[in-house]
């Protein structure tokens, strides 16, 4: 503000009438030019205000060595002095604000290069890791498929299948036509088993000329650690986002990675699906968390949403279960709306991404009907029905509106099953009986004998997590703070809640002294992911990797919020000492402390594993691959267990009976009539079945037949018995019975019935190859 003089009260009284009214025309003057030039108004106090004061401390304003005379230009030296001090105040605000904008851009710049060093290490780490447990780079191309574990190799196997086509387009088609993989069956390859990330990556392979730079199989696994990168980038972003500080994404993912056996299968089955679909759908959470925020501008919110569509259905694309992770996702944008704690408008965009990436996917993957009858679309078109019947649902004191909400979700999900139904009904089956009786066995409302619902509830992943699990996120100090941190925002929702409900507006933006981390709508979203998640990692393990990522971020963003330390203190009502200060202290010294203390626990953990020399050997199955390629004939067809078959897909190409994939029932029935052999059934029998799938070999594993195993019922032979009515009860005990042997014990007996329909033709000591003999002979 500009400081002006005043004359003295023992001036005469002429000159101060003659200087009073000349001020005054000035001052006219200054207000004149200030309305015409609004925008110097913002940037420091008017001349006007300056000269009121003076006016009012009963003086005239001059300049300290007299008249209050113009000068030559036509204006007074107050009002230059003013001009001067007005000008200097505006750049001294323009300064403020570059200063200001360019903290804000190396602080961006800083936590956008601290997000991509995590990704890149992480990646090289993954890549160190993988070389030195299974000295990837010493050994053989069949000794380095081998290594893809659980079955995961088929789709490796297509990977290799689009490279050595003739084109591009040639590898499509005959993929999309593939008689070669199930025996007497022509199966679309692509569509059944989710192919796009194989034919992306092999397009790459080709386009970027690294053919003659890079083997095929290192590229492959490269570009699925790169996606890797990009995922634990997602999450430091997304931890960042909601902090504020690029010290809460750093904390992320070193939980991440030190809880990777919880966090990611990426170790033991590089080609899963979920290995390239997760990165994806962090990046689509990241974008969410962007796009609900209330303190971005309009372009921010722009790319956040062309972002989460892009994201959503490259998701929706590349894995065949996305739908059921988006439905979950869905729920969690439908409570927000019910209680109104994000805009309306901000929901029916999410609606529109929703929508046009299943239609689009649905058009891109044949038509698939599991799409038009997915949840995720029943959802869709139940909150618009919803919606549309309620209208006044936001509107009301408090009781009512927890009616309308009650009555809304009860509109939602009636409708939504509804139309569930009804497509169910129109399109043709698609085979999804045996999940809703898996889910009737797995809560309890039904009991069943059938071998394929009980072996799917023997599965790790649709067992509940054991206390291991808990004890591992407890040993790496997550959990524990998980809960804190979940507790304070879940019961800061609540409030802000209450006040919705109460009929409070909802707020443009929180501040941080205003100690309500609950009214952030990010916020909110991300405690009803990790409980809806949470929900069902306790339920089936196998989701556990939907919910733990986000458990590190969503802990790491609480730890390092000042917002959330100053709810707690104003929840307590501290005043012994200033909240804002001690929680700007809290959340700087809390990750520090946390992450020294990881520093000094696990970090010498991680230098051991990429240091120490791990060995992958299996001779067995070498030898076994070897003898395929070698003595069998080109039109041989193999059963055995679908694990299995993938490996011999992969590394041989030769038709198999199954797969090993779980959505698909009629694969599951023929794994059922492969699985036979392990069970109490005759040679004939298994004969009939094995003939029927068109079997030329059927391989029998030791490990297998020979199951040991604590627990008694999951194991593939207890399975088959009690499926098969084998199983005799006595003094509640459970025992097997049957006319016949176990016929993998039998037929290793050589003799008859078993040697005249099959013939021994190779074994090791994991694995004993019979040939199903076309001509049966009766020898005795």
């Amino acid at each position: 503000m500009a400081e002006l003089r005043c004359r003295k009260t023992g001036e005469k009284k002429e000159e101060e009438e003659a200087a009073f009214e000349v001020d005054q025309q000035h001052r006219e003057e200054g207000v004149t030019k200030d309305e015409d030039h609004p925008d110097h108004a913002g940037d420091g106090v008017p001349s006007s205000t300056a000269e009121e004061t003076c006016t009012d401390a009963g003086g005239t304003s001059t300049e300290e060595t007299g008249t209050g005379v113009a000068g030559a230009d036509g204006s007074s030296p107050a009002e230059a002095e003013d001009e001067e001090q007005t000008m200097s105040s505006a750049k001294r605000a323009q300064k403020n604000s570059k200063s200001l904008l360019c903290q804000r851009v190396v602080k961006v710049f800083i936590g956008c290069l601290a997000a991509v060093t995590c990704g890149m290490m992480y990646a090289v780490y993954l890549s160190t890791y993988h070389e030195r447990k299974f000295w990837f780079s010493s050994r053989q191309e069949l000794e380095r498929e081998i290594t893809f574990q659980g079955g995961s190799g088929l789709y490796y196997y297509y990977y290799k299948h689009m490279l050595f086509a003739s084109s591009f387009e040639r590898g499509v088609y005959e993929l999309t036509r593939d008689n070669r993989t199930v025996s007497g069956q022509t199966i679309n390859a692509v569509e059944q088993l989710s192919l796009y990330p194989e034919l992306l990556s092999s397009l790459l392979y080709k386009l970027s000329g690294s053919q003659d730079a890079i083997e095929p199989v290192y590229f492959y696994i490269g570009v699925v650690f790169g996606l890797q990168a990009v995922y634990v980038t997602a999450l430091f972003v997304c931890s960042w986002v909601m902090s504020g500080t690029w010290v809460a994404g750093m904390l992320a993912v070193a939980w991440y990675i030190i809880n990777r056996p919880d966090t990611t299968k990426v170790d033991y089955a590089i080609p899963l699906r979920d290995n390239w679909a997760l990165p994806y759908f962090s990046c689509q959470v990241a974008a969410l968390t962007g796009f609900l925020s209330n303190s971005i501008s309009s372009a921010t919110e722009m790319f956040c949403y062309l972002l989460m569509s892009v994201t959503t259905f490259t998701f929706i694309v590349m894995w065949e279960h996305s739908h059921y992770v988006l439905f979950v996702q869905g729920v969690a944008v439908l409570l927000l709306d019910c209680f109104d704690l994000v805009p309306a408008r901000k929901t029916a965009d999410i609606h529109k991404v929703y929508l046009s990436s299943l239609l689009l996917a649905y058009v891109l993957q044949y038509q698939r009907p599991s799409l038009l009858s997915c949840p995720l679309l029943s959802l869709l078109v139940a909150s618009l029905l919803a919606r549309y019947l309620q209208q006044n649902m936001k509107m009301g004191p408090l009781v009512a509106r927890l009616m309308k909400i009650v009555l809304h979700l009860y509109l939602v999900f009636t409708t939504g099953i509804t139309f569930n139904y009804l497509v169910k009904k129109i399109l043709p089956a698609n085979q999804s009986d045996f999940i809703l009786k898996f889910l009737e066995v797995k809560f309890g409302l039904n009991t069943t004998t059938e071998f394929i619902p009980n072996l799917l509830l023997c599965e790790e992943g649709f067992q509940s997590p054991g206390q291991d699990f808990f004890l591992r996120l407890t040993q790496a100090s997550v959990l524990p703070f998980y809960v804190l941190v979940l507790l304070v925002c879940l019961l800061s929702t609540l409030q802000t809640i209450y006040r919705r409900l109460s009929g409070e507006r909802l707020r443009g933006s929180v501040r941080m002294e205003d100690g309500r981390i609950g009214e952030r709508p990010e916020v909110i979203y991300h405690v009803l992911h990790t409980l809806l998640f949470g929900a069902l990692a306790m339920l089936f393990q196998g989701t556990k990797y939907l919910w733990t990522p986000y458990v590190c971020a969503f802990t790491a963003f609480g730890v390092c919020s000042p917002e959330l330390w100053m709810t707690v203190f104003r929840w307590i009502r501290l005043k012994s000492v200033h909240p804002v200060v001690l929680a700007l202290i809290l959340s700087t010294a809390v990750p520090t402390i946390i992450g020294f203390s990881l520093w000094r626990e696990y970090f010498p953990r991680v230098l051991s594993e990429l240091t120490e020399v791990q060995e992958f050997y299996d001779p067995d199955t070498v030898e076994l691959m070897n003898w395929i390629k070698s003595q069998a004939p080109l039109t041989a067809v193999f059963a055995g267990s679908p694990a299995l078959l993938g490996t011999v897909k992969l590394c041989t190409g030769w038709p198999v009976t199954s797969l090993p994939l779980y959505t698909d029932l009629s694969l599951l029935q023929r794994s059922e009539s492969t699985y036979q052999v392990y069970a109490m059934r005759s040679a004939e029998e298994v004969y009939k079945l094995l003939t029927a799938q068109k079997s030329s070999y059927v391989i029998i594993e030791e490990e297998l037949c020979n199951e040991l195993s604590p627990v008694r019922g999951c194991r593939i032979k207890d399975l088959l018995d009690y499926a098969n009515g084998h199983v005799v009860y006595d003094n509640g005990e459970m025992y097997t019975f049957s006319k016949h042997g176990r016929f993998c014990h039998e037929i290793k007996m050589n003799y008859s019935p078993y040697t005249n329909y099959f013939t021994r033709v190779f074994w090791n000591r994991s694995y004993h190859v019979y040939r199903v003999n076309s001509v049966i002979s009766f020898q005795y």
